[in-house]
């Protein structure tokens, strides 16, 4: 067998960048089969960021499906498309995986994105220039109080921070932390406890965030003092 037959035979798994876009397809949305073992969690606010993004940017990333209409990727664009009222979204057939490699992409399509992390001062500038720009920043995907906190005040390390007199500085300090999912969880909780415990008095900080986390660790310093 020549070298030529060999290459027209070789499965389209073994020419990555190629493939992809040879096979966009725009299907109804009647023809696509959320995974019913998807382990990814969409919520109602989530899938209007979605879909505001979408009204916003245009469809810019295609579902992944099987050609028997399987998604692999994209149940929250699909709920997102479905809110819009879309007649056809893209898809990219991706039937050069095994049933394993989807079941496995299912799940590494999500977990690989949450690797990541900010670079918060850079953030805050793009955020900034956004803003003075007038574009609308509520689809982003960040809260009002994350967006308050970003914009105009790049983040500040805690280690490392200047000791400055008071009056050469706000009395200020923006402290950035990295939590797992579970994590997080907890310090909203704690947070929502934090704010029933009725108004903050006696603190020139306006931020909600930054007074209940306050709040909680005073609670838990009074809890653990050794007088």
């Amino acid at each position: 067998m020549s070298n030529k037959s060999r290459t027209e035979k070789a499965p389209a798994a073994d020419k990555p960048g190629q493939w992809a876009a040879n096979a966009i397809e725009h299907w109804s949305l009647d023809r696509l089969i959320p995974y019913a073992r998807n382990s990814r969690t969409h919520s109602d606010e989530q899938v209007a960021q979605i879909a505001s993004s979408i009204k916003e940017f245009g469809f810019t990333n295609p579902i992944l499906a099987t050609s028997d209409g399987d998604i692999v990727a994209g149940h929250g664009r699909l709920s997102a498309a479905m809110r819009l009222k879309l007649q056809t979204v893209p898809v990219i057939i991706i039937d050069h995986l095994s049933p394993a490699q989807r079941r496995a992409l299912v799940i590494a399509d999500n977990r690989i994105a949450l690797n990541s992390g900010w670079d918060f001062d850079m953030l805050s500038v793009e955020l900034d220039e956004l803003n003075d720009q007038q574009f609308d920043l509520s689809i982003l995907g960040f809260s009002p109080t994350e967006l308050a906190d970003l914009i105009g005040s790049p983040a500040t390390p805690l280690d490392g921070m200047p000791n400055l007199p008071e009056g050469d500085r706000e009395p200020f300090q923006q402290m950035t932390f990295t939590l797992h999912d579970s994590q997080a969880e907890t310090v909203k909780r704690a947070l929502e406890v934090a704010r029933g415990m009725g108004d903050f008095t006696g603190s020139e900080n306006e931020n909600g965030n930054g007074n209940a986390l306050a709040r909680v660790c005073e609670v838990f310093l009074q809890g653990n003092s050794d007088d």
